[in-house]
């Protein structure tokens, strides 16, 4: 009998609130080295040096040259442009790209189902270290259940998993989820960046 187990949308909605919880607990034990990256080991590490690709859209942001070797941000919406108009002002940021042709994808969880994310852009950041700071940015304009699932995955254990590692440099995630706020909360976000070391509380959420 299944009488008093959980199916279809209620099973998912258990596995999702498991993932989330163990993600949670996860994020306390940052610091500790609990966590490490396993890579592709056929790609362990992207460049943009041969990204070269066509597309059809017409929403497109020009970069300048000395922000970003790839000459086009091709958008997926508005806000995408809006976010190369702000990284490309700002004096910290040393180098962005649209994470599209660059092959960086992440594995995650939505309930039990496995699928990937392909997170939007990549900043170089300049916060005062002898090393530059990557920042992994999200732009979202609706944030559902799944763009919560690709979030928690990237905090507590894509970035440590990443850091911990110690062999790619420093790294960070962030979302933007307010298209009008977006210049405003950038700049607190490397503000924050730059006082000391990130505090996920302080991150933009």
């Amino acid at each position: 009998m299944n009488e008093g187990r959980p199916g279809g949308r209620s099973r998912e909605i258990a596995d999702m609130a498991a993932e989330r919880i163990k993600a949670a607990i996860t994020e306390t034990l940052k610091g500790e080295n609990q966590i490490k990256a396993i890579l592709d080991p056929y790609n362990p590490t992207g460049t943009t040096a041969f990204v070269n690709f066509t597309t059809s859209k017409a929403l497109r942001w020009q970069t300048r040259p000395d922000k970003s070797h790839v000459n086009w941000v091709v958008c997926d919406s508005d806000w995408e442009a809006e976010f190369a108009r702000v990284a490309e002002g700002h004096p910290r940021v040393l180098s962005y790209v649209k994470n599209q042709g660059l092959g960086l994808e992440v594995p995650y969880l939505s309930g039990s189902t496995p699928r990937k994310y392909m997170p939007d852009f990549i900043v170089r950041i300049d916060d005062g270290h002898s090393d530059p700071l990557n920042l992994i940015v999200e732009v979202k304009g609706f944030r559902g259940e799944d763009a919560k699932d690709k979030a928690n995955t990237m905090r507590a254990y894509w970035v440590p998993g990443v850091n911990n590692l110690g062999k790619f440099g420093r790294w960070e995630f962030a979302e933007f989820t307010a298209v009008y706020q977006m210049e405003d909360e950038f700049d607190k976000l490397l503000e924050t960046l730059v006082a000391g070391p990130a505090r996920q509380g302080d991150l933009i959420e």
